[in-house]
């Protein structure tokens, strides 16, 4: 009876997640809210897909988004030869065309860069995706030069009346992909493959000794992952119409890690949280700052030092106490703790676009606006008050830290002895 709840959970979460993703258009129904929630599709799909091989499998690539970038270009040639008139392929098949050019790359460079594991592994996907990215350049027939890769979706075959015009078709289109390849990604880490490809990122020795070849677990995996980041550059393809060699560099690459480990590897939702929070981050700060990737720099500079398993993880660590009720001993400390945090906040944001409008705009004046405040950036007196500011809550949080992590475990052990009577 439990196996048949279990299921009928486990069933009735998918269909939660279809039914909340057709009704988000009806509750954000604007075109920048549309264009967002395309970004996010093929970014959790990218993430999810990089996670397979750091979080699941333990191995740290630096050259990912050549899978990505190879799945958008085939898809983008692809749409091209459809629009010719020479095969006739509607156009939500075509992210299967990425997602089969990022596995035949996979496979192609996955054989070489596996036999080998930790940082030798790092340094040869780097050098495989400078490779490419070198490539992209010179093979203008195909990459098409510094102008890239231009194509149109409307030009495709019809399917059931759509010609894919609309933006919120576009979302529909990549909101069943992403809700697929997320479905099929968490089916992977189920299986038998997928439970050995956390034994060869906990103990490659152990799963050698028992009789498992790590080299092709770690094949099959980065092959697996390969397919899902093409199927991702795909969808990309698709929504801007234009694929450029920019996409196949080291920027790319690093960001798919970034969103990964912000998210947190260590849980299969992580990815899908940074993915959603850096999507968020690159379009709302990036309208205010030009300093914002300094902003997602330092976030993941704390998240190293202070959360090591990621966003998730700090979620996911109040799971128990939410399920056994004794989360609420926690508000008090936390809500001591709110002010200095806030404090500390804006003295690190006046700080950083103060410094940014004298280094980079000084030709604008020293008079800016910041948090709605403003003031004049040389000012001695605006410069006391933010270093105040930043001081003084940076001593009261480190001074109530002990105060909240005592209230942490007190709740915690509250709700280990509630489930256990």
């Amino acid at each position: 009876m439990s196996e048949i709840v279990n299921k009928n959970g486990y069933w009735m979460q998918w269909v939660l997640a279809a039914l909340a993703l057709i009704a988000l258009p009806y509750v954000f129904s604007s075109g920048a809210a549309l264009t967002m929630m395309c970004l996010m599709g093929f970014a959790i799909i990218f993430s999810l897909s990089y996670n397979m091989l750091l979080g699941q499998t333990g191995i740290l690539s630096f050259g990912h988004a050549v899978y990505y970038g190879m799945g958008g270009f085939m898809t983008a040639h692809a749409l091209n030869v459809v629009a010719a008139g020479k095969l006739p392929i509607p156009l939500p098949v075509m992210p299967l065309v990425g997602g089969l050019a990022g596995l035949f790359f996979a496979m192609l460079f996955g054989w070489v860069s596996t036999k080998r594991a930790g940082t030798a592994f790092s340094m040869i996907s780097l050098g495989i995706g400078e490779l490419v990215a070198a490539c992209s350049l010179i093979l203008r027939g195909f990459f098409g030069g510094e102008g890239g890769i231009s194509t149109s979706r409307t030009e495709t075959m019809k399917f059931f009346g759509m010609n894919f015009g609309p933006q919120i078709q576009v979302y529909y289109l990549i909101a069943a992909w992403c809700l697929v390849c997320i479905a099929a990604m968490y089916l992977f880490t189920r299986t038998p493959l997928g439970r050995m490809c956390n034994a060869v990122r906990d103990n490659p020795e152990r799963a050698e000794f028992v009789g498992y070849s790590t080299q092709m677990v770690r094949f099959i995996a980065f092959c697996a992952s390969g397919f899902f980041a093409g199927v991702a550059g795909g969808l990309s393809a698709i929504h801007y119409e234009i694929v450029t060699s920019s996409v196949i560099g080291a920027g790319p690459s690093g960001y798919v890690l970034l969103m990964s480990y912000i998210g947190g590897i260590g849980f299969f939702i992580g990815p899908i949280i940074g993915a959603v929070l850096m999507t968020l981050l690159q379009i709302s700060l990036s309208d205010y700052t030009g300093a914002w990737m300094l902003y997602v720099g330092l976030m993941f500079v704390m998240v190293v030092m202070y959360a090591p398993g990621g966003l998730a993880g700090l979620l996911l660590m109040h799971k128990p106490m939410l399920m056994q009720g004794t989360l609420t001993r926690l508000l008090p400390a936390y809500g001591l703790a709110v002010v200095p945090v806030l404090m500390v906040t804006a003295g690190g944001v006046l700080v950083v676009e103060t410094c940014y409008h004298l280094l980079v705009k000084a030709s604008e004046g020293t008079a800016m606006n910041v948090l709605w405040l403003q003031y004049d950036a040389k000012s001695p007196w605006a410069w006391s008050a933010i270093v105040v500011l930043f001081v003084v809550g940076g001593m009261a949080l480190r001074k109530l830290s002990p105060y909240v992590a005592e209230a942490f475990h007190d709740a915690v052990k509250q709700a280990h002895r509630k489930g256990a009577e």
